[in-house]
C-alpha cells in the first residue's frame, strides 16, 4: 500500500491468526499508510484490530449478505460484547 498509494484498500482480515503484538503491529502498518485522499476497508470478525486503527471512522455490521447496521467505532465494541442477537439476526453455526 505504502508504494502503490491505491485510493482504496481492501484488506480481509488482517488480524487472523495474530498474536496482539503482531496484531499491533499491523494496525500501525495500516495507519501509517492511511491518507485522507484514500479509503482503506479492513474486514474483520473481532473488534481486536479495531481498537489499534488511527483513523476508524465508520463500522458497518454485515450478517447474512446484507449491511444491516452502520455507526461509529464504539459500534464495533458493543457488537463483540452482545452478539449479533440484539440486531434481530439469528447466528448460524458454520
Amino acid at each position: 500500500m505504502a508504494v502503490l498509494q491505491p485510493r482504496i484498500s481492501i484488506l480481509d482480515e488482517p488480524d487472523s491468526g495474530l498474536d496482539i503484538d503482531a496484531v499491533q503491529a499491523v494496525a500501525k502498518a495500516i495507519s501509517s499508510v492511511s491518507r485522507k485522499d484514500a479509503t482503506v476497508i479492513v474486514i474483520t470478525h473481532y473488534a481486536r484490530i479495531l481498537k489499534f486503527l488511527d483513523k476508524l471512522d465508520y463500522v458497518h455490521v454485515m450478517a447474512q449478505g446484507k449491511m444491516i447496521k452502520e455507526g461509529p467505532k464504539e459500534l464495533a465494541d458493543e457488537l463483540e460484547q452482545k452478539g449479533y442477537a440484539w440486531l434481530g439476526i439469528q447466528e448460524t453455526a458454520q
